[in-house]
């Protein structure tokens, strides 16, 4: 099969939608399709053989974050020519509605179109706004899923029409086999994510650090990710600092190494989000893990069962429950157990097949739909351009 997919966000800029992109077109490659992937990209940014550069992204503020989209007359014309030369069996387009390659896929795009959508946002204005706009678009789209029933949800009440959920998918067996690294280890809190990025949540975990360090001083923060580490810190006490370590960007093997190596994984994201791939990759490297109780948080640690939750935005609660956890090896033995055994729901030999029934679905529904307008003689496949060569 040739198989097309729009990534909506800048590909040199690492996010969840990109990573959730890249594994899939990585995951197809491997069965045997062809698959090309078309993304915003700086011109000087390395690109796998599967990615066609639309051009550089300008940042845009979007869903509580600044994302880096591209948008216009060019990125109109690089779309076409990339249809064109695609020949797509299917084209998978994700954020249709964000003011991206998407919505310009859309409206240039004939044929089998499926649409995944990631937002998880319920007081939309703009998307609500903005619905005369995308209602041509989407009528076009013939098949949507939602990576989340909160990414449903918003799609449901917003623009109408339904979806199918599938999630999120991650390469379990990567994050299980990775190997601790040794000074990672040893009373570690790991946090993953854009440091600048408030709904992130690092300054509610900054904040319940203090009480953290005051009962375990051999405790350390550990921090990935890029942002201003000084400006991070700036809030904690002068004699705290030291127990913070940056670790900057990391590679997809040191992210597994460092999930593998701490002693809980803390997720304080404050709102925005639709699944949390992070609190997955956390769970099958083996990390015990404590989040927010954000919905879609709660969903991917099965309301608990996976993974403990605490207060949203309630740094006590926070500071609370991270020393229970870090004085109880056994509860923590026991959330890496059951983390373990539910993430395995996320592996993309799971969401990797659901995804191509969807494409087989909406493959065969088109060969089905031209072979009933041939029946009926070539005229009105050729009255509505969709005559082939």
């Amino acid at each position: 099969m040739r198989i097309g997919i729009v990534c909506p966000y800048s590909w040199d800029v690492p996010g969840g939608v990109q990573f959730h992109i890249r594994d899939l077109a990585e995951y197809f490659i491997r069965l045997g399709h062809e698959v090309s992937v078309l993304a915003p990209a700086d011109d000087d940014t390395p690109l796998p053989p599967y990615v066609v550069s639309a051009g550089r992204a300008v940042p845009v503020p979007y869903n509580g974050s600044v994302a880096r989209l591209n948008f216009g007359f060019l990125s109109a014309a690089r779309v076409r020519r990339w249809l064109h030369d695609g020949e797509f069996d299917v084209v998978h387009i994700h954020e249709p509605t964000s003011p991206s390659l998407g919505l310009l896929t859309c409206w240039a795009a004939s044929g089998p179109i499926v649409a995944t959508f990631h937002t998880s946002n319920p007081r939309s204005r703009a998307m609500i706004a903005a619905y005369s706009i995308l209602q041509a678009a989407l009528e076009k789209i013939s098949a949507r899923i939602a990576v989340s029933e909160y990414a449903r949800r918003t799609l449901v009440e917003h623009l109408g029409g339904d979806a199918v959920v599938i999630p999120n998918g991650v390469d379990v067996d990567f994050f299980a086999r990775a190997k601790p690294k040794a000074e990672w280890q040893g009373d570690t809190i790991g946090f993953i994510g854009r440091i600048d990025e408030p709904r992130k949540g690092l300054p509610v975990l900054m904040k319940a650090l203090p009480r953290i360090l005051a009962e375990r001083p051999q405790a350390r923060l550990l921090v990935a990710g890029r942002g201003d580490e000084e400006e991070a810190v700036e809030s904690l006490p002068a004699e705290l600092r030291s127990r913070v370590q940056f670790l900057g960007m990391v590679s997809d093997e040191d992210k597994a190494r460092f999930l593998r190596s701490v002693d809980l994984y803390v997720a304080p994201n404050t709102g925005g989000e639709s699944f949390g791939i992070i609190l997955v990759e956390a769970m099958s490297a083996g990390a015990p893990v404590l989040a927010s109780d954000l919905d879609a948080f709660a969903q991917v640690l099965d309301q608990g069962a996976a993974g403990e939750l605490f207060a949203n935005e309630d740094s006590d609660a926070l500071a609370e429950a991270a020393l229970r956890l870090l004085a109880d090896p056994e509860r923590r033995a026991e959330l890496r157990e059951r983390g373990s055994a539910h993430v395995r729901r996320f592996d993309w030999s799971t969401v990797g097949a659901d995804i191509l029934s969807v494409y087989e679905t909406v493959t065969a529904g088109a060969a089905a739909v031209a072979a009933a307008e041939d029946e009926r003689g070539p005229g009105l496949r050729a009255r509505l351009g969709l005559a082939r060569d």
